[in-house]
């Protein structure tokens, strides 16, 4: 069966065949070095991996180039603003634009290795092919494919009549490829930059026929691609946010020059989504790989997870598949490990060994369909194949799924005190006491080693990292892994909820202040780690051994704030919850007013610190106890049974800012009362979440939450209580 790609440009799976047979020039849109690449970025670059591998087992001569964008502007519309995203990493780090470049150059490439992608065999700088731009430009001007104005260069999108059929981005609805104030020095909004003049002070910039300036974004692919790989370039791959403008921008350029057809196929990676939603650094989901490697995951895991969708296909990323692709990853190591040392029976069954290899293929080049590839090589474990044969099929393959299925055992390091325990269970077992060997497999594994047992013999390895740890402490990765609470018996007067991310000594005063005006109290703790990688969790543990009030919720990333309390609310089992921020301190005995306002039925909300509104737009603090509309996050508490009618918090509230107005209306909206009274003991401290954020960030997230407050409540002045005819005077 011929290799079979979805080529973007025809929308069609077509067989793929290069211009040189046997030949294949591949080009990979790399990435823009000025942050670390996300999972995202990565999971295109393992799609073409994934391709290139199929290639060379077939027999192909292979020609990977992929670049390296160290020239920012990575949007077109900040090259029109003239803005580079490069020069603004530099001026943020304090270090110069090529230091910044080379930094995330090499974070780039070693991310790479550990997924094992292959090098691409030449990863060209855009600064280093600044002169090669600048005469493609030059022969677009000649060809009359684009203009100079005022230093700066564009393309001419009416010369080329064929732009937008990539995109299907044509005719009289093309979209404009930037989303900024219009150029008034563009003949046509559609048209786009290919040098853009320098502003006063810039510091990445060259000479050109032009004046001083800096090339476009597109321009750069193209240069690149043609001088590594001639005019026609087989295979271009990248992701589906680069087919409009960008790679149609390519077609344009190139083939304005050549007046030939640029690419023969055109694949495209879609997006990965996390948790459902598109990730973006605003959102907190943008996750990196060593995000996953400081949370114990093997990067491999991650390759894994990738294969278990078509690359055309949307894939959804959550830290809980991603322990399940662990899981399976470590079977299949397992597995292959076990094979061996328990080689079975030493003969080939040629005939069958054929058949699978049939199916496995088949599916590999059926559009690269490795959800089908991966399903065969489980089915082969559940064979009746010899070990030694099915092992033989695993490495082989595994040089196109580059998962290290031979990565166990000795490889993997054993702690040097338990090598003796090894050599002791042997010993007992080479005697036959296999009863005594076994009571030694408890001390491996608090060793963190792994035993295992075969007909013909026996291995010791060490714990993957992920195992490791969750022999020290189980975690979970969702609000929905915890059974809800809501309906049990009240164990406790109340359940003090502390969601704590990183900084220790927060959240220490904190919970040591609670705890320390409890007095005679049945007083709950239940202690939510949402993710910290510094040493919070280990003091979180340690304080729970020494308090049996205390309970711990490890998450194993960070997650939303919303979804992190309502995993503290599900663990309650207290009559009142009680929310505490990290950055407060108790001052004295907070339970006995809270308890006094809540003991009042019409009572659902109580804390010190409320806020009234007018309008539903702009809120502010009261400084007398009262009836309020709000009650800031600081101190929250309410009654547990409440919840059942009232809700748990809406989890697209992945930021805290303005969550505790929206979920003091949910309240509300039952007919339940909010009071504030200032005068509970509680003293305010450094916010570490807000003081820590970008002032930009920080407050596009708190505007994307306080607009989904306005959606659902902007409208519901009724519920303000400036409208209600009942108060409490204090």
């Amino acid at each position: 069966m011929s290799f079979r790609l979805l080529n973007t440009l025809t929308r069609e799976v077509e067989e793929f065949k290069p211009v040189v047979e046997g030949v294949a020039g591949i080009y990979t849109c790399g990435p823009t070095v000025y942050r670390h690449a996300h999972l995202g970025n990565l999971r295109s670059y393992l799609m073409v991996d994934w391709i290139r591998r199929v290639l060379e087992h077939d027999g192909y001569t292979v020609r990977h180039i992929k670049n390296i964008t160290d020239v920012g502007h990575m949007r077109q519309e900040v090259l029109e603003q003239g803005q580079d995203k490069i020069i603004a990493s530099a001026l943020a780090e304090g270090k110069t634009p090529y230091e910044i470049a080379q930094f995330y150059t090499d974070a780039f490439l070693a991310d790479e290795a550990k997924l094992n992608i292959l090098p691409a065999h030449k990863f060209p700088k855009a600064t280093d092919h600044v002169d090669d731009m600048v005469e493609l430009i030059r022969c677009l001007i000649n060809n009359g494919h684009a203009y100079v104005v005022e230093g700066n260069v564009y393309f001419s999108v009416a010369s080329f009549p064929r732009y937008g059929e990539l995109s299907g981005n044509t005719g009289k609805g093309l979209l404009e490829g930037v989303r900024v104030d219009k150029d008034p020095w563009k003949k046509d909004p559609r048209d786009f930059t290919l040098w853009k003049s320098a502003e006063p002070g810039r510091t990445l910039k060259w000479d050109s026929p032009w004046g001083e300036g800096f090339p476009g974004w597109h321009i750069e692919c193209s240069a690149m691609s043609m001088k590594y790989l001639g005019e026609h370039i087989d295979l271009h791959t990248g992701g589906v946010d680069n087919i409009f403008p960008h790679h149609e921008g390519e077609i344009a350029q190139s083939e304005g020059v050549t007046n030939t057809p640029f690419v023969g196929f055109w694949v495209h990676g879609q997006h990965l989504l996390a948790d459902g939603a598109k990730m973006a650094k605003s959102a907190g989901n943008a996750y990196t790989l060593e995000d996953l490697q400081l949370r114990w995951f093997d990067p491999l895991a991650f390759r894994y997870l990738c294969g278990t969708a078509r690359y055309n296909a949307r894939l959804n990323f959550t830290f809980s598949a991603l322990r399940a692709a662990e899981r399976a990853l470590t079977r299949l190591r397992d597995m292959a490990w076990s094979w061996s040392v328990d080689h079975g029976h030493e003969h080939h069954a040629a005939r069958e060994i054929a058949g699978w290899r049939d199916a496995f293929w088949e599916h590999v080049r059926d559009n690269l369909d490795l959800p089908g590839a991966i399903a065969t090589l489980w089915n082969v474990t559940r064979s009746t194949l010899p070990a030694n044969v099915k092992r033989q099929l695993f490495m082989e393959f595994d040089e196109v799924l580059g998962l290290d299925l031979n990565k166990m055992a000795e490889r993997d390091t054993i702690p040097a005190e338990a090598r003796i325990t090894i050599d002791q269970r042997a010993e007992l077992r080479r005697k036959g006491e296999y009863r005594l060997a076994d009571t030694l497999r408890k001390d491996l594994q608090d060793l963190h080693c792994i035993v295992r047992d075969f007909s013909r013999g026996s291995g010791v390895r060490a714990m993957t990292n992920l195992e490791s740890q969750q022999q020290r402490w189980p975690f979970v990765s969702s609000s929905r892994e915890i059974s809800s609470s809501m309906n049990t018996l009240d164990n406790y007067e109340f359940s003090l909820v502390v969601v704590g991310c990183n900084y220790q000594p927060d959240i220490q005063r904190c919970v040591e202040s609670a705890l320390h005006w409890s007095d005679s109290r049945s007083v709950q703790v239940v202690l939510v780690d949402n993710g910290s990688t510094d040493e919070s969790s280990q003091w979180m543990e340690d304080t729970a051994v020494a308090d049996n009030r205390i309970k711990v919720i490890h998450v194993d990333h960070t997650i939303g704030d919303a979804a992190a309390k309502n995993i503290g609310i599900k663990s309650a089992t207290g009559h009142i919850v009680v929310m505490l921020d990290t950055s407060v301190e108790v001052t004295g005995d907070i339970y006995s007013p809270l308890q006094k306002m809540l003991n009042d039925g019409s009572v659902g909300v109580a804390g010190p610190f409320g806020l009234v509104t007018e309008d539903l737009r702009h809120f502010e603090e009261v400084e007398a106890f009262r009836e309020v509309d709000a009650i800031q996050g600081y101190c929250f508490a309410f009654r547990r049974f409440d919840v059942e009618k009232v809700g748990l918090m809406p989890e697209t509230f992945r930021f805290y800012r303005n969550l505790d107005i929206h979920y003091s209306f949910f309240f509300r909206d039952v007919g339940l009362r909010i009071m504030a009274n200032p005068e509970i003991p509680m003293r305010r401290h450094i916010h570490r979440v807000w003081s820590e954020l970008d002032e930009e960030e920080r407050d596009t997230m708190s505007m994307r939450n306080f607009r989904r407050f306005l959606d659902r409540f902007g409208q519901r002045a009724d519920l303000l209580v400036n409208n209600k005819t009942s108060n409490i005077d204090s």
